[in-house]
């Protein structure tokens, strides 16, 4: 039984089986592509934002639709992932989504040292330092929020590193 508030999955308005999270300049043209056109092949209705978004709209809430009306989210975290603030919020409403509704995440670590994504090591420790830099440079107000949006990426990534997903490639 859901939550009060929540819905019932059943009743959530489905444009989409599948929303594919990635980093575009990571894996666009090469792995990502793959596993999209693989997907496809295999019947599964497919949101990614190159081929999603219509051009002129507004692309948060195109983004933001898309998470909503999709029963599945596979979320391929690589080296760079944390680097884009886009990705880091994406993930955010991806875990929103399940909270409120129960939506299915897999989580796909390819390349990347899956305690590196729970921990935030290596890459993921120099992501979050120049986001750190950039926030820290704003008036207060700002610098709080950011900070504030830091912490909420942080245990997003903890959260999804804690789910059963796949690990892929060199580690």
């Amino acid at each position: 039984m859901a939550a009060m508030g929540s819905q019932e999955p059943s009743s959530i308005r489905c444009s989409y089986h599948l929303f594919l999270s990635f980093r575009g300049e990571d894996t666009r043209k090469t792995s990502t592509n793959h596993l999209y056109t693989a997907l496809l092949y295999a019947g599964i209705h497919t949101f990614r934002d190159d081929d999603g978004l219509v051009r002129g709209d507004d692309i948060s809430s195109e983004l933001i639709k898309a998470i909503e009306e999709s029963r599945i989210s596979i979320i391929v975290f690589l080296k760079d992932y944390a680097s884009s603030a886009w990705c880091l919020d994406e993930l955010l409403k991806i875990l929103e989504h399940k909270k409120s509704v129960g939506y299915m995440i897999v989580p796909v670590f390819y390349h990347v040292n899956l305690s590196h994504v729970r921990k935030r090591n290596g890459s993921f420790t120099k992501a979050f330092v120049k986001h750190e830099e950039k926030f820290m440079s704003e008036s207060n107000e700002r610098k709080e929020q950011g900070m504030n949006k830091i912490k909420k990426w942080k245990e997003a990534l903890t959260e999804v590193a804690n789910l059963a997903g796949h690990v892929l490639g060199d580690r």
